[in-house]
């Protein structure tokens, strides 16, 4: 079972005893020995092995916030770009498992269950075109006031941030 448990974290960098804190890093299980260690979810860790999960940027140098998720360490860009602002789907406002594929339109996140048009509920896949209107997701027949506006709409992937009319 994927911990869909979202938390917050505030990074405090703290400064070792006598250049010793005799304490062991949550990262690399190595003791700090270090003149700055950070603490973090109510662990230890050295600067250099609180690492974001998918950019591995050093989250004591690059924010005081990082989120964990599904096992995962996130800095905020990429917690956003995989889980959306709230880490719940757009649509049912229940919450996306780290381990799930989703949809986006607009900056907004979906499971792919709940990624449908809303006239007919068919659920939209990808190689689909569909517009996005008002926050709304229509499929191509059911688009308000008529048909495609251009022949060829951009693509849309899961897991990436896509423009809006075709699911690929």
């Amino acid at each position: 079972m994927v911990n869909s448990r979202v938390e917050a974290s505030t990074l405090a960098v703290m400064g070792g005893v006598g250049g010793t804190s005799g304490r062991s890093c949550a990262g690399c299980g190595g003791r700090i020995v270090d003149r700055f260690l950070l603490f973090s979810m109510e662990r230890y860790w050295h600067t250099r092995c609180l690492k974001c999960s998918c950019c591995h940027a050093q989250l004591g140098e690059f924010s005081s916030t990082c989120y964990s998720k599904g096992g995962m360490i996130l800095c905020k860009n990429d917690y956003i770009r995989l889980f959306g602002h709230s880490g719940a789907c757009s649509a049912c406002g229940q919450s996306i498992p780290a381990s799930e594929m989703v949809m986006r339109a607009q900056g907004n996140v979906y499971h792919l269950k709940c990624f449908t048009c809303a006239t007919c509920r068919n659920r939209l896949v990808p190689g689909d075109r569909f517009h996005y209107i008002n926050g709304t997701i229509f499929c191509e027949h059911d688009r308000p006031g008529g048909g495609l506006l251009s022949g060829h709409p951009p693509s849309l992937q899961p897991n990436s941030m896509m423009s809006d009319q075709k699911v690929c």
